[in-house]
């Protein structure tokens, strides 16, 4: 893609320009409707590489998984490409290990293993789901700016926000979760919308819990700004990331109900993760946390809040992240006609072990995963059943993780299996609310590929001891210094002594005789 160093005779670097000193790879798009309209021109004049099928055909066995051409030639035709060059720093620094969905904007999965180390996610193997580059902002120039619906505007530095004896801090143990988590289920059964971002094809690692710290919004909105008129309904947070949305630029922008911040501790502006500053990558140097949320409302790098009449006019807040009905498609679907998801709903995942995978066993199969559910529910049951759905059984309370307002629980449990071969194993919890699962996923399947709460399901091939065949099997395939597995492999031996087979056959012959 041929990039225009110039427009009408002025460099790029000038008319897109960073302004605030020692802000790196932040430019300001909302405060210059001009500056906007030029920089859709310049879009305008260049041609993309188009968006890549990645639901009909195989997902390629590499990482990263997906390259964001299209993302990375927007920024270099507005002279950005250093801000794509810097976000794979970063990502390479703070995330070397994940599964690297999409390089950029950077989506990065958590893997299997890294999941269940504990019931808070360690830093470097939190997920990560970006929208644009990231900054670079030191805590020392930093500066966060709240107006709009609020009797007092007002600029804070991170060292203002920090203060005690200003504004009373908070910690909390939150999950975050990407709406578009286990979305590969719907792709493998229903491909949806590709979107121009790319709906990376998550598994079941878009989700992890961290002890954020931090001090509670409406604090600030309370004590900096004397609280928000009586008119302010929602609240905007503009994050210092550039998007892109049908050939326009913008400020990442999303918003939540006062509503919600006025609640108890659950919209947090926050500058700690796990005891360890933010990392650069989660949105250094503050961030917000909004508890019980999709993850897109937990603005990262946040330099701006408005108090607002209405929602957010951010494509993020009114375009994307909306939930259709099923009947809706490429052929009807508008952003009028799906509602913008909020809470998550409950949902869970079996993380071991991984789908077919073959299990050998006397009478028990070991299996282990997370629980969640938004909207300041708690998980209270997790039922597991061994053959699709029919059959359940709970997980002790004494296997799961203890209980919080806005976080998962993981769980363990050993789970009677008597059949043996291809079974269907499949998960359910029940919340604090005692909202569930729906069984399949045809009943979550939506357009946009959001929020794959159904039972999530694997198959094993069971493999049971206790069975005398099963045990005397194995115990050949041991003599001959070969296992079970790779399964599909042929036994390379007779499966049986001849004179064995003979009388089989005749005392259980195939035909009748008479």
């Amino acid at each position: 893609m041929p990039s225009i160093a110039e427009y009408n005779g002025v460099p790029l670097n000038q008319l897109f320009a960073e302004e605030k000193q020692g802000w790196s790879g932040y430019v300001e798009w909302e405060n210059y409707p001009d500056k906007k309209a030029i920089a859709s021109e310049v879009l305008k004049r260049n041609k993309f590489t188009p968006i890549p099928e990645f639901q009909f055909v195989p997902l390629p066995d590499t990482n990263p998984i997906l390259i964001g051409h299209r993302w990375k030639e927007y920024h270099e035709a507005l002279g950005l490409k250093y801000i794509v060059d810097h976000s794979w720093d970063i990502v390479q620094k703070e995330k070397p290990d994940l599964i690297h969905l999409l390089d950029f904007p950077y989506n990065g999965e958590t893997r299997r293993d890294q999941l269940l180390q504990g019931k808070v996610t360690d830093n470097m193997y939190h997920f990560v789901r970006n929208h644009g580059g990231i900054p670079a902002i030191p805590d020392d120039v930093f500066e966060l700016e709240i107006g709009g619906l609020v009797n007092k505007p007002v600029k804070l530095s991170l060292k203002d926000l920090k203060d005690e004896s200003k504004f009373p801090q908070a910690e909390v143990t939150v999950t975050l979760q990407c709406s578009g988590t286990r979305r590969i289920e719907q792709i493998r059964e229903y491909p949806g919308d590709g979107d121009e971002l790319i709906n990376a094809p998550w598994g079941e690692g878009a989700i992890g819990t961290a002890v954020y710290r931090g001090v509670p919004l409406k604090k600030v909105l309370k004590h900096a700004c004397g609280g928000v008129l009586p008119v302010c309904e929602h609240l905007e947070f503009i994050g210092a990331d550039t998007y892109f949305k049908k050939g326009d630029v913008f400020n990442y922008a999303v918003s939540v109900p006062w509503r919600k911040v006025r609640a108890n501790e659950e919209v947090l502006l926050a500058w700690e993760m796990n005891g360890k500053p933010l990392p650069k990558i989660h949105g250094a140097p503050l961030r917000l946390v909004v508890t019980g949320y999709i993850g897109a409302r937990s603005c990262k790098w946040v330099y701006k809040i408005n108090a607002l009449k209405e929602p957010s006019m951010g494509p993020v807040q009114r375009q994307e992240y909306l939930y259709y009905t099923s009947q809706l498609g490429k052929q009807n679907v508008k952003y009028s006609n799906g509602f913008s998801i909020q809470n998550m709903p409950v949902s869970s995942a079996i993380i071991k072990p991984s789908d077919k995978s073959v299990i050998v066993h006397d009478g028990k199969i070991h299996l282990e995963g997370w629980s969640y559910s938004g909207g300041g529910n708690w998980v209270e049951r997790v039922e597991v059943s061994p053959d699709g759905g029919h059959v359940w059984y709970a997980v002790e309370e004494n296997d799961l993780t203890d209980k919080h307002f806005h976080a998962w629980r993981l769980w363990k449990i050993d789970l009677p299996v008597d059949a043996e071969g291809w079974l269907e194993f499949c998960v359910r919890t029940w919340d604090s609310s005692n909202n569930t699962e729906p069984t399949f996923v045809r009943s979550a399947w939506n357009w946009d590929l959001h929020v794959t709460s159904s039972c999530h399901r694997i198959k094993l091939y069971s493999v049971n001891t206790t069975r005398p065949a099963t045990k005397r099997r194995l115990e050949l395939l041991a003599a001959y210094g070969e296992g079970i597995e790779p399964l599909t492999r042929p036994f390379e031996h007779s499966l049986e002594d001849p004179e064995e087979y003979l009388e089989n056959y005749r005392k259980h012959r195939r035909e009748p005789k008479d």
